[in-house]
C-alpha cells in the first residue's frame, strides 16, 4: 500500500516519550529529580495535529511527572505511563476510542516499540532508532527522537492527508 493511502485513515498518533520525545537520555538532578528536554516544535504539532480534528497520545515504559505535566500542557487526549507491553495497552486504547489498528499511527525507537508498530496501521521510526524498528517503518524521519522528530512526522502526514496548508494558513498570513 502506497504511503499516502496508508496516512488518510489515521486519526490517532500515538508515541514513545523517551528516544522520541526526548533525545532519550535520562538526567537527573542532586536530589535525584528527573528532568526532560522537549523541543517546542514537536509541541506545535501536537496542537497543529489536535486543531486538525485528530486525537494524540503517548505510551511509556517510564512512569514521569513530567511527562504528565507535558501531557496537560498539550492535552494529550491519552496518557498511559509505566506499561510494561505497550502492545496490550495500545490494543485497550483503541478499544476504548472504538478505533481500528488502521486508524492508529505509532512513533517509536526501540525494540519495545516494534510490536506496536506491526500492530497499527503507520509505523514511524525515527531518525536514531535502532535498525530494526527503522525497518519496521513505513516512514524513518530525518530527525532524531528530541530535535523535533515528532513534527517532521505530524507535517509529513498532515500533508499526506492534505491537511497541512490549511492548519497553516494563520500563520503565513
Amino acid at each position: 500500500m502506497k504511503f499516502d493511502a496508508r496516512c488518510q485513515p489515521i486519526e490517532l498518533l500515538l508515541s514513545d516519550v523517551d528516544g522520541v520525545l526526548t533525545d532519550g537520555r535520562l538526567m537527573f538532578d542532586n536530589q535525584g529529580i528527573e528532568t526532560k528536554a522537549f523541543h517546542v516544535r514537536d509541541g506545535l504539532a501536537v496542537k497543529l495535529w489536535r486543531r486538525a480534528g485528530f486525537r494524540f497520545g503517548v505510551v511509556t515504559s517510564r512512569t514521569s511527572h513530567i511527562v504528565k505535566t507535558r501531557a496537560a500542557e498539550l492535552s494529550f487526549d491519552v496518557l498511559r505511563q509505566g506499561v510494561e507491553e505497550k502492545l496490550g495497552a495500545v490494543q485497550q486504547v483503541l478499544s476504548d476510542l472504538n478505533l481500528a489498528p488502521e486508524q492508529a499511527a505509532y512513533i517509536g525507537d526501540d525494540l519495545p516499540d516494534l510490536p506496536v508498530m506491526k500492530h497499527v496501521g503507520l509505523a514511524v521510526a525515527v531518525a536514531d532508532a535502532s535498525p530494526e524498528v527503522k525497518s519496521a517503518a513505513a516512514l524513518v524521519t530525518k530527525l532524531p527522537g528530541g530535535a523535533g522528530a515528532v513534527r517532521e512526522a505530524v507535517e509529513v502526514i498532515l500533508k499526506a492527508k492534505r491537511r497541512w496548508e490549511d492548519l497553516i494558513q494563520k500563520y503565513e498570513s
